[in-house]
């Protein structure tokens, strides 16, 4: 199994560092946020160490996101929470700031609960063909 001695999430998930665990399978662990941004904020690892999502293998990947689906189903019923934002960042570029895969699940109540996820959009065209065929799969 991939462990990091330098990885906090792997301290985390071999329980050298404790943490206010939320679900725990051979797999997948799933943690109360210690720097919160809004109440009941999740966070949902591999217990084995990858970077990313992207160097995730399928299987991983596609039961740590069960897990957080089932934690943001659960935020809406016991927390009261009105929405879920269930995300992951990939890189420094993207905001990641663990070089683990970790998804936030993060409970939403309203759009004035101190946390903001925009989309702005930009006054650039975009060459959308040309993109299109650089990432269409080949």
């Amino acid at each position: 199994m991939n462990f990091d001695s330098n990885c906090i999430f792997c301290k985390i998930a071999d329980g050298i560092i404790p943490s206010y665990k939320i679900y725990e399978d051979d797999d997948v662990l799933a943690f109360l946020d210690v720097n919160p941004v809004t109440y009941g904020h999740t966070l949902v690892i591999s217990k084995e160490h990858f970077e990313t999502a992207l160097s995730t293998p399928k299987d991983i990947l596609s039961k740590v996101m069960n897990v957080a689906q089932r934690i943001g189903q659960i935020q809406i019923k016991e927390l009261g929470a009105k929405g879920v934002n269930i995300l992951t960042n990939c890189y420094e570029a993207a905001g990641q700031t663990v070089r683990h895969f970790h998804v936030h699940v993060i409970p939403r109540y309203e759009a004035t609960d101190g946390f903001k996820l925009e989309f702005n959009t930009k006054e650039i065209k975009y060459p959308l063909v040309e993109v299109m065929e650089k990432l269409a799969e080949k």
